[in-house]
């Protein structure tokens, strides 16, 4: 059956101290959940020369050794103050990306920017990041300050002994991800979105210079994989869904990184029912859509496959791409920082037996060379 989707607002709050303020969130959208808080800070907090200064300090962090980054710090001031200039004048335009692919773990198409404009996103990001970070759910994991993908693991753990009422019930768990996630963001969407948090339109044409800057497949969709504005711009594209999931289809159990997500409930219908309105939402409000051959309903017990982990009633184990990609990678580097990494990586599972191995084919390799 086909389900309705009425208006539900809940109430807004001020906290100014924090550069926070309730704005309404309107009638006209059915999948409009909460009142939307805005943001304080005005464009002279983005371009001022004190936060690209701060900005330069976060950004050069592990770069000195760069070619271009060099290049640039040689007349750093002269080019920051041409930076604060354009944007002060509004006549500031990104430039181009450089492209390029890596493996990690699965191919993946990298656009960088010149490091002026990369300089910008870290400007920009100073200012949103403390903002939204505070708008989002507290189990979105992906991108964000003392999140992560162990925080994930770790809460989905939690999650499950409570949904099993510590193993002593069926957990169910459905499992989806998003086809294309980076590629499909809708840049008009994008926009209206944070138009609703953001009332000072120079900082509004600012960022829609920026979330213009690329496209992917077609114009005006797409944001660049290499982007810091990327990362915060994507979580709050998806915290539309995560209220969505949150307060009007009312999961309790839900857990989201970047474009995967689970929900756990104790009965496989109520998941079933959920699959059909999350990809009403995703497709009509979003413009995004979910992976057919990724939509997953079964039990913990027959293991979930979930961030690199496949989880059970009470441990998890490797995913066997990822033991796989372990062992061709320490053939390739076989320095120690590597090794300490995945011994790192496999303190978080049931792998004892696979670290003793790992070791052991370390140490080999390491006499040979």
């Amino acid at each position: 059956m086909r389900q309705e989707f009425m208006p539900e607002l809940v109430c807004g709050y001020q906290l100014l101290n924090n550069g926070w303020r309730s704005r309404g969130g309107g009638l006209d959208d059915p999948y409009n959940l909460v009142m939307k808080i805005q943001l304080e800070h005005k464009f002279e907090d983005i371009a001022s020369v004190e936060n690209l200064l701060e900005a330069w300090c976060e950004f050069i962090k592990g770069k000195r050794g760069k070619k271009d980054v060099q290049e640039f710090s040689l007349r750093l001031m002269d080019n920051i103050l041409e930076l604060h200039r354009d944007l002060s004048t509004h006549t500031y335009q990104h430039g181009g990306y450089q492209a390029f692919n890596i493996s990690d773990p699965k191919p993946r198409n990298i656009h960088k920017a010149a490091v002026r404009d990369r300089l910008l996103h870290h400007a920009i990001y100073r200012v949103l990041y403390p903002f939204f970070d505070k708008t989002f759910i507290a189990d979105s994991y992906s991108c964000r300050l003392g999140k992560g993908t162990h925080k994930a693991i770790n809460r989905f753990r939690s999650l499950a002994y409570k949904v099993s009422r510590n193993n002593t019930h069926t957990c169910w768990i459905l499992k989806c991800d998003i086809k294309k996630f980076f590629e499909n963001i809708d840049h008009e969407v994008l926009r209206n979105i944070l138009h609703q948090y953001i009332s000072d339109e120079r900082v509004l044409v600012l960022l829609s210079e920026v979330i213009d800057s690329f496209s992917s497949l077609r114009k005006g969709v797409g944001l660049p994989l290499g982007n810091l504005t990327s990362q915060i711009f994507v979580n709050i594209y998806m915290n539309e869904f995560d209220q969505f999931v949150k307060h009007k289809l009312k999961a309790r159990y839900y857990i989201r990184y970047a474009d995967d997500f689970i929900i756990l409930s104790e009965g496989r219908r109520q998941l079933e029912n959920l699959i059909f309105p999350i990809h009403q939402f995703l497709n009509h409000k979003l413009k995004l859509e979910l992976h057919s051959d990724k939509i997953f309903v079964k039990t913990l017990a027959s293991g979930v496959d979930f961030l690199g982990w496949v989880h059970f009633l009470d441990y998890r184990v490797l995913r066997t791409t990822t033991r796989r990609r372990m062992f061709r990678r320490i053939k390739i580097s076989t320095v120690t920082e590597t090794l300490n990494s995945y011994l790192g990586l496999l303190g978080h599972g049931n792998a004892q037996k696979l670290k003793c191995v790992l070791e052991k084919n370390y140490q080999a390799l390491a006499m040979r060379n």
